[in-house]
């Protein structure tokens, strides 16, 4: 325990790079909880994190790592004791504050979440803030009265993390999913997770009128950019986008006329900020009405600590599909 591995993230010469490093507990950022880690998971934003090629940590040098499952080694907080399995993401988790690349954490006890009894550390990292995302989603959609009966629901981003949960777990709740994606080699297996229907994204018409033809009850976007005007555009009345992501950029060139003419509702989603209790429930449905049916196959990759750098420049450049676990104490 004295000394452990830990990727951490530079600014040297004004550029931002990453390297696995040996350090000790006391080089990490205070917390009231300490865990080993069990398992990590590479999402988008660990990518740009990790790589500088966005501007998402905050303070330097710091563990990158939105996402850790582990066991509680020591805590000043009465609600969880030595041996308790736990799971950390969102808040500064890996952002401004030392994240879950690390064989151990340390963290405010506001940010740690029980593992729900049925589900493994591991599975808590397969779906990590991927699959809470979805959930997430799921639960703002819900309180916007979205149904199955609406029309076809539309998955942007398709093959990625987020995707492939919402994929799967969108279709588990009786919708009629479509995937839309730029990458024809995945369309058996976006199929084979719960996808109906296969899009091909490089057909798009994106510069269309203010208002198409209606074909889509809601969508999960995570792409943004055009991608998502061209969504408002094409949504069926009381239709609901839950904007999750920016790969395809942050801007958006669209009108009023989907809000005011269709009803059309945009949803922001920020699992980064949901709070302390509303976490907890999430995480439970997750166990439960939520739970992913194809994690098996959503999981394409386990990799170690040393794997991260090929594995960022992968995502970066569109390579990776589904999710990638960082294994990091895996006999926990």
């Amino acid at each position: 325990m004295n000394k452990f591995q830990a990727f951490k993230v530079y600014q040297e010469n004004k550029k931002v790079l990453g390297r696995l490093e040996t350090i000790t507990i006391d080089d990490l950022d205070t917390g009231d909880v300490l865990i080993r880690t069990a398992y990590s998971a590479i999402n988008y934003k660990d990518a740009l994190a990790g790589t500088g090629a966005g501007k998402i940590i905050r303070h330097f040098p710091c563990i990158a790592g939105v996402d850790a499952s582990g066991v509680v080694v020591e805590s000043q907080d009465k609600r969880f004791k030595e041996g308790d399995p736990v799971l950390v993401t969102g808040y500064e988790f890996g952002v401004d504050h030392d994240g879950g690349f690390s064989e151990y954490v340390r963290v405010p006890a506001e940010w740690v979440v029980p593992v729900p009894v049925s589900m493994s550390l591991f599975d808590a990292m397969a779906i990590g803030t991927a699959g809470f995302t979805v959930a997430l989603c799921v639960q703002r959609l819900e309180e916007n009265n979205q149904t199955p009966e609406l029309g076809q629901f539309i998955v942007t981003g398709s093959t990625g993390g987020v995707g492939s949960f919402a994929i799967d777990i969108m279709s588990s709740l009786g919708y009629e999913v479509v995937a839309l994606t730029g990458k024809s080699d995945n369309n058996d297996s976006l199929m084979s997770i719960g996808a109906s229907h296969i899009l091909d994204r490089n057909k798009l018409k994106l510069d269309g009128p203010l208002l198409e033809k209606g074909q889509w009850g809601g969508a999960i976007d995570n792409v943004g950019g055009d991608i998502l005007a061209w969504l408002t555009r094409t949504m069926n009345p009381w239709g609901n986008i839950a904007a999750v992501g920016l790969a395809g950029g942050f801007k958006v060139n669209t009108s009023v006329m989907p809000f005011i003419l269709r009803g059309v509702s945009l949803l922001g989603i920020n699992s980064q900020g949901c709070p302390t209790h509303f976490r907890h429930q999430l995480w439970e449905r997750l166990a439960g009405d939520l739970a992913p049916k194809h994690l098996d196959k959503i999981v394409t990759n386990t990799i170690e600590l040393e794997d991260l750098p090929s594995v960022f420049d992968n995502m970066l450049a569109g390579k990776t599909t589904g999710r990638t676990v960082v294994s990091i104490n895996p006999d926990e």
